[in-house]
């Protein structure tokens, strides 16, 4: 049972470890349940429009089905305006970190607070930035071997040694970046009736 004047269960529609781990630190009895949406891009949405559609689908693809509160979550990185996409090999990771040697990423998270039995909906777009380095091959390589974050938006996990890529990091939000924003979800659960800490 929760904390505060609700008695729904909270639910994060996502199976990522690292939002996982995020929501874990409020001290709060939560479920995970995998949402099953299609993540496409749309003709001409934008980066911000994109996390904000995204979020707000996972949580209705869990609310659905189950009475709660559904956190979706979802994060894309630009750099001049370009969405980057996940590497998914070695080498398009190195292409990466090569573009981003140098220059300043723009992480934009969408998060969402879904009461499911009202309906009501909270819902919010988190900007974070990062100046990179300037990044030498030999690096690059080393970094991509210990923390092979193939799976991830620019090629870097920042929970890892990805920070070490890192020359400065600007935003009201350093969790933002990992892809769960606790400050802000924090505000919406407290809306949401739930009693922190």
């Amino acid at each position: 049972m929760n904390t505060g004047s609700t008695s729904l269960p909270i639910i994060l529609a996502s199976t990522s470890p690292f939002r996982r781990e995020l929501l874990d630190r409020l001290n709060l009895p939560f479920e995970t349940a995998t949402p099953d949406i299609d993540e496409s891009r749309r003709e001409n949405e934008t980066a911000e429009a994109l996390v904000r559609r995204l979020s707000e689908s996972k949580a209705r693809a869990i609310g659905d089905s189950r009475p709660g509160l559904i956190i979706g979550s979802d994060q894309v990185a630009t750099v001049d305006g370009e969405i980057l996409g996940k590497p998914g090999t070695h080498q398009r990771a190195m292409e990466q970190l090569r573009r981003l040697s140098g220059r300043s990423v723009v992480f934009l998270t969408g998060l969402c607070l879904l009461n499911s039995v009202t309906d009501e909906l909270q819902l919010d777009v988190i900007p974070f930035r990062v100046q990179f380095r300037e990044l030498q091959d030999a690096q690059i390589v080393r970094y991509l071997q210990h923390d092979q974050p193939y799976n991830c938006a620019g090629s870097f996990k920042s929970e890892g040694l990805g920070i070490t890529l890192f020359e400065r990091l600007e935003g009201d939000d350093p969790t933002a970046l990992i892809g769960l924003p606790l400050i802000r979800l924090t505000a919406m659960l407290t809306r949401a009736g739930i009693t922190l800490p």
